[in-house]
C-alpha cells in the first residue's frame, strides 16, 4: 500500500507543479476557451491541462517502476507502455482541438484508432465475468468492446467537464473506487497485490489530486479535451485491465452476485453520473433534430445550478453522487451486513435531500426575507 501512495503522491505533485507552467503557455500562445452562451465562467480561461496530467502519469509510473513491489507488473505486461502511447496520442489529438478545432467525426475516428493501439498492445477484455460461468470472448469481440468502453468512457468524461473541477473530480472519485476494489480484492483473494488496473487507477487518482488545485471553482486554467479525453481513457483501462488479472473463475459467486459482476458493473458505477449526462443528451438533441455531439446547455451540472445551487456546491453534490454510487458498488459487494445497506439507503437519502430540497428551502427562506 505504501509504495502505491507514495506513487499517487508523486504524480499528484508532478501534475500539481506543471499545471502552472502549462497555464502559462496557453496565454502566451492563445489556447483560451473564450466565454459562450453554454459556458459558466465569465473570462477566457486558458487550458491544455492535459499536457500537465500526461506529465503527472509518466513520471508516477516511472517513479513506480523503481519500488521491487510493483516492478513485475512492468515486466509481465505492455500496460504501462500502452498507457503512455495511448495516452499520448489522444492528449496529442485533444491539444490539437484546443487549439484549432478538429470536427466531431475526425476527432471520433481519432479515438477509435487510440482505441484500437491500446488493444493492440494488450489493453483488451479477455473475458466477462456471469452467474456462475465465464463468457470468454474471441478477439474480435474483445476489440470491439474494448474500442466501445474505451471511447464511450473519453466522450463521457468529455460531457461532464462543464463547471470547475467537475471532471478531474468524478474521475478522481472513480479511480479511487476502481483502486479500493482491486486491492481488497486481491487482499481477500490471495491474488497479487501489485496490479496493472491498482497501478493505473491510484496513479490516475494522483493526476486529478494535483489538478484540481488549478481548477476548482474559480478555475485558472482548464483540462480541455487533452485532459479530458487522456483521463477519460485512463480510467476505462483502469477497469478494462481488471479482467485480464484475475483468471475465468477465480471470483466466487456462490455468495454475492454483484461481486462477480463488479469487474462489468464496476466502470458503470464510477461514471454513472457522467454516462446518465451522455445519455440524455444524445436522447434530447436527437430528439430535437440536431446532431447529439452540438453542444447545449442542459446538462446534469447546468440544470443543478438552475435549481439554485451554487456553482462549488453543484460541483460537490455532483461529487457525492459519484462517491455514493461506485464506493456503494464496491462496498456493497466486498462488505456483508445490514449495515452497510443502511448507510447506502442513508447516503442516497441525504444527497437528494441535498440535491432536491434544500434548495427550495434556501429559496423560500430568502422569498421571506425578501
Amino acid at each position: 500500500m505504501r509504495e502505491y501512495l507514495l506513487s499517487m503522491l508523486v504524480a499528484a505533485a508532478t501534475t500539481f507543479l506543471l499545471t502552472g507552467l502549462v497555464r502559462r503557455i496557453g496565454i502566451r500562445f492563445g489556447v483560451l476557451t473564450e466565454v459562450r452562451d453554454r459556458d459558466v465562467h465569465v473570462m477566457p480561461i486558458p487550458r491544455l491541462g492535459g499536457i500537465a496530467m500526461l506529465a503527472g502519469l509518466a513520471v508516477g509510473l516511472l517513479f513506480a517502476s523503481q519500488f521491487p513491489f510493483i516492478q513485475f507488473v512492468f515486466a509481465r505486461s505492455n500496460d504501462a507502455q500502452a498507457l503512455l502511447t495511448g495516452g499520448a496520442l489522444i492528449c496529442l489529438i485533444g491539444v490539437i482541438d484546443d487549439k484549432w478545432g478538429i470536427d466531431a467525426v475526425t476527432k471520433l475516428a481519432g479515438q477509435v484508432l487510440v482505441a484500437g493501439v491500446m488493444v493492440v498492445q494488450g489493453v483488451t477484455f479477455y473475458w466477462i465475468p456471469l452467474p456462475g460461468t465465464t463468457y470468454v470472448l474471441s478477439p474480435a469481440q474483445g476489440t470491439l468492446l474494448t474500442i466501445l468502453v474505451i471511447v464511450g468512457t473519453m466522450n463521457a468524461v468529455n460531457m461532464v467537464d462543464g463547471l470547475d473541477g467537475l471532471a478531474a473530480g468524478v474521475v478522481g472519485i472513480g479511480a479511487a473506487a476502481t483502486f479500493a476494489y482491486t486491492y481488497l480484492l486481491s487482499v481477500g483473494q490471495s491474488f497479487d497485490l501489485a496490479t496493472p488496473p491498482a497501478l493505473i487507477s491510484v496513479v490516475l487518482c494522483g493526476v486529478c489530486l494535483g489538478f484540481l488545485p488549478h481548477n476548482f471553482s474559480p478555475a485558472r486554467v482548464f483540462m480541455g479535451d487533452s485532459g479530458a479525453l487522456l483521463i477519460g481513457l485512463l480510467l476505462a483501462a483502469s477497469s478494462i485491465t481488471l479482467t485480464g488479472q484475475f483468471p475465468p473463475g477465480a471470483v466466487p459467486d456462490g455468495q454475492n452476485l454483484l461481486l462477480v459482476l463488479l469487474p462489468l458493473v464496476l466502470p458503470v458505477a464510477v461514471l454513472a453520473v457522467p454516462l446518465l449526462d451522455l445519455l440524455l443528451a444524445v436522447v434530447r438533441r436527437t430528439r430535437a433534430g440536431r446532431s447529439p455531439f452540438s453542444a447545449d446547455k442542459l446538462h446534469l451540472h447546468h440544470r443543478l445550478l438552475e435549481l439554485g445551487h451554487s456553482h462549488s456546491r453543484a460541483v460537490l453534490l455532483m461529487y457525492g453522487w459519484s462517491a455514493t454510487v461506485a464506493f456503494g458498488a464496491v462496498t456493497v459487494s466486498l462488505l456483508q451486513g445490514w449495515t452497510v445497506r443502511v448507510a447506502a439507503v442513508a447516503a442516497l437519502a441525504l444527497l437528494t435531500f441535498a440535491t432536491v430540497v434544500l434548495p427550495r428551502i434556501e429559496s423560500g427562506v430568502r422569498a421571506r426575507r425578501g
